[in-house]
């Protein structure tokens, strides 16, 4: 079985089209990597290799105008390491950011501070301070 599946992943009328560029793309991000400045090599990624346009996600907007600024550098870089480079494409590709929310925890108010705060409500006049604080020492949690 598992020989059958890796003929077919190496063949040419099979998967193979998509190995060997998954390969070419393993060596370019190697290359990559010891091509540009390491801290914009952490910020981007290379993305693709298609007709010798190298293609770069950055991570933000600063990050893709430093590397526009260096694309002939970087394509020198690669046409010095033998890989046919006509020029080097760069695309802001932000990182997903997680979409889920954190509950919110509610802390206690100590006694001392409980204590404290209904001493200012009582002393003050009717006003929208004292309802806050009103609405405050209901909703809040009380710890004992």
């Amino acid at each position: 079985m598992q020989n059958s599946l890796e003929n077919y992943l190496e063949a040419a009328d099979g998967a193979g089209k998509v190995m060997a560029h998954a390969r070419l793309l393993i060596k370019l991000t190697h290359l990559y990597q010891e091509i540009a400045p390491t801290h914009l090599g952490q910020a981007s990624r290379l993305a693709n290799y298609k007709s010798g346009i190298i293609v770069i996600h950055a991570v933000s907007g600063a990050v893709a105008a430093k590397l526009r600024q260096m694309a002939p550098t970087l394509a020198e870089g690669f046409s010095k390491r033998g890989v046919e480079c006509n020029g080097v494409q760069v695309k802001v590709q932000a990182r997903k950011i997680s979409t889920q929310s954190r509950a919110s925890t509610q802390k206690p108010l100590s006694s001392r501070t409980s204590r404290t705060l209904e001493g200012l409500r009582d002393s003050l006049p009717d006003s929208p301070l004292r309802a806050a604080l009103e609405t405050l020492l209901t909703h809040s949690a009380k710890q004992e």
